[in-house]
């Protein structure tokens, strides 16, 4: 596949990277320019100069007005407007679906580690996940949800956290799990947010200590790089040249 326009990634937080997602579009050969947020790079006032936005995942919350949430909303509505191809991961899935119309709230639990997701029984849900439209383990770090905005149509779900991924006209996937995860990623997260974990172990039935978390990483990490791929090869369809 051949690409003349970049496809912008969105980092919120150093830690949070493109991951898997950034391993996708190196194979695929599709180019791609990071933007720092966290380091204050600005946002681009247009989503004309891209073939595709990616909004990767942050520790802050969607409803925090930060000096880039503004111009990252309206970026996101640009892109909407113009029909180019957004992909959100967690916080990204979350800004895109308060750009849209949707809301952003507290979940009753908090989901941190290795959780189920299940896809809806619908053509949309097949067409973008495949063979994993029967569900997968999928990786969480989070204690916001998004409602599904207006238009859009849910793809997976949870027990936890009802609201997993929507898509949008066919171009757009807003996700709540994280499906770009890599081992890197894993052992920083679980490093750098071990307090974390032990604040909410017994609070929620859908945390898992760091050693669970590591423990299931080899035999989950290959099967959901695998259901990303799917979704991300779906995703790049849309892409503007």
């Amino acid at each position: 596949m051949t690409n003349s326009r970049p496809i912008a990634v969105f980092r919120f937080s150093g830690t949070e990277g493109p991951g898997h997602f950034a391993t996708f579009l190196d194979a695929h050969r599709l180019p791609w320019t990071l933007v720092k947020l966290d380091e204050g790079e600005a946002v681009p006032p247009s989503s004309e100069p891209f073939a595709g936005l990616g909004f990767m995942g942050g520790p802050m919350s969607a409803n925090d007005e930060l000096p880039w949430t503004g111009p990252v909303l309206e970026l996101m509505r640009d892109a909407a407007r113009r029909r180019v191809p957004m992909i959100g991961h967690c916080l990204g899935g979350q800004l895109m679906s308060r750009a849209l119309g949707g809301n952003v709230s507290r979940n009753p639990v908090k989901e941190i580690g290795w959780v189920r997701v299940d896809a809806e029984p619908t053509a949309a849900a097949r067409e973008w996940l495949g063979d994993a439209s029967g569900g997968f383990e999928s990786f969480q770090w989070h204690e916001d949800t998004f409602t599904v905005p207006s238009g859009a149509e849910r793809i997976l779900s949870g027990r936890t956290c009802a609201n997993q991924a929507y898509v949008v006209d066919g171009l757009h996937l807003g996700m709540q799990c994280h499906v770009e995860m890599d081992a890197a990623m894993i052992d920083v997260w679980c490093r750098t947010g071990g307090a974390e974990i032990e604040a909410n172990l017994a609070r929620s039935p859908a945390v898992q200590d760091a050693e669970a978390i590591r423990a299931l990483a080899p035999g989950n990490l290959a099967r959901l790089n695998a259901t990303a791929d799917r979704l991300y090869t779906r995703w790049i369809r849309g892409l503007r040249p």
